[in-house]
């Protein structure tokens, strides 16, 4: 990370962000003083983040139910027991292990604690729906998948995802910019016991996902809307003027965009006019002026939409494959479609096979891994080793 994003730090008030600054201050072969070049990435100068391309994680908490869970799942609903059949590693160990640049989480509110830390279905199999984890009880966001039903997760609290996030990204400070999609879930389930009733996400709620990122991120870790917009009257006008930020000014960086369109999104918009103050992008069409990210999961169906996007200075997330299907068929034919389609985040449930499938269906970005330049914007003297190289890290 540069000395420009220290510049923007707040004071410091403990070791840990000391630590981190000493760290970032260090990094002298990843990065110069204005962001523009190193010795080890000449082009950090030229090269802007919507010229890569990455590979991301779905769900990227998420571990397959229990063995009991999960065969009565099977018996009574074989498709959920399929979708949900997959397992991710740690968030650190995707960023360290599997190339994986780009996650998502699903956070539900629990402002008070314990809302999640009692599960219907261990309820009705055993008697005792006590999860017996310390962290449920525990005031704030909660990250899991379905309340009651798939619910096993690698970081339970929210601020345990983002500090391992934290830690991972200031310990590697060269890498290429994460991206970490937040999906605000209060969708009520259907099932023949009783189930948490979601706190529903408005206004406040969003409010903390704000909080507990900037609990977490000092301010010049995160890029920000306000930080692409800069002087432009619209994110969008900065986008297609301007264009994104340098990987130099990106380097070591985090950012945050909303999965969820809808009600959600424009109570996370209302009051914020192109995402003034907030920390996370959202999903915005051409013509709106939050318009920077464009989330479209279908990359056969959109894909000259995804290219079209990308060639004008979009930043696009698309899906290779969804709820084990591709996997278990070695159908690679999603996959393919996404990498061509140029979106710059490719996400996966199979940053690596799936033994059990026999299929060996996996996705990894080609020629390029942890990143390539992206085949649709970026410029033709990009070279993959110039977006990351593993051996600066």
């Amino acid at each position: 990370m540069q000395a420009s994003v220290l510049d923007k730090r707040v004071p410091i008030r403990n070791a840990a962000i000391l630590g981190a600054l000493l760290l970032l201050v260090g990094c002298g072969d990843s990065a110069t003083s204005d962001g523009s070049e190193s010795s080890a990435y000449p082009r950090d100068g030229a090269l802007r983040l919507n010229h890569i391309q990455v590979l991301g994680s779905h769900n990227s908490y998420h571990i397959q139910p229990k063995p009991d869970l999960f065969a009565a799942i099977a018996a009574l609903v074989p498709p959920l027991a399929d979708a949900w059949e997959y397992t991710h590693l740690p968030l650190d160990q995707q960023f360290a292990n599997q190339g994986v640049r780009q996650i998502e989480l699903d956070v539900f509110a629990d402002p008070e604690g314990g809302r999640y830390a009692n599960r219907g279905a261990t309820e009705l199999l055993t008697g005792n729906g006590a999860s017996g984890i310390p962290e449920l009880s525990e005031p704030g966001l909660k990250t899991l998948h379905v309340q009651d039903l798939d619910f096993e997760s690698t970081c339970w609290k929210f601020v345990q995802c983002l500090e391992t996030i934290r830690d991972w990204s200031i310990a590697n400070p060269g890498h290429a910019p994460l991206t970490i999609l937040i999906e605000a879930k209060d969708d009520e389930v259907d099932a023949p016991f009783e189930t948490v009733i979601p706190i529903l996400f408005d206004s406040e709620q969003l409010d903390a996902v704000d909080d507990e990122i900037r609990s977490v991120f000092a301010p010049g870790h995160v890029i920000t809307p306000d930080d692409v917009r800069g002087d432009h009257r619209t994110l969008e006008e900065a986008v297609l003027a301007d264009g994104w930020p340098t990987l130099g000014e990106s380097r070591g960086r985090v950012l945050f965009a909303l999965d969820n369109g809808g009600r959600v999104k424009e109570a996370y918009v209302d009051g914020h006019p192109s995402l003034r103050g907030r920390v996370l992008f959202v999903s915005a069409e051409p013509g709106e002026e939050e318009a920077a990210f464009v989330k479209l999961n279908d990359p056969i169906g959109s894909f000259d939409r995804i290219r079209e996007l990308v060639g004008q200075g979009f930043i696009v997330r698309t899906r290779a494959d969804g709820d084990t299907e591709e996997a278990r068929t070695g159908d690679t034919t999603k996959r393919d479609a996404a990498i061509e389609s140029g979106a710059q985040f490719v996400s996966s449930d199979y940053p690596v096979p799936n033994a059990d499938f026999g299929t060996g269906y996996f996705v990894e970005i080609p020629g390029g891994m942890p990143a390539r330049c992206n085949p649709i914007s970026a410029p033709a003297e990009c070279r993959a080793e110039d977006i990351e190289n593993p051996a600066t890290l």
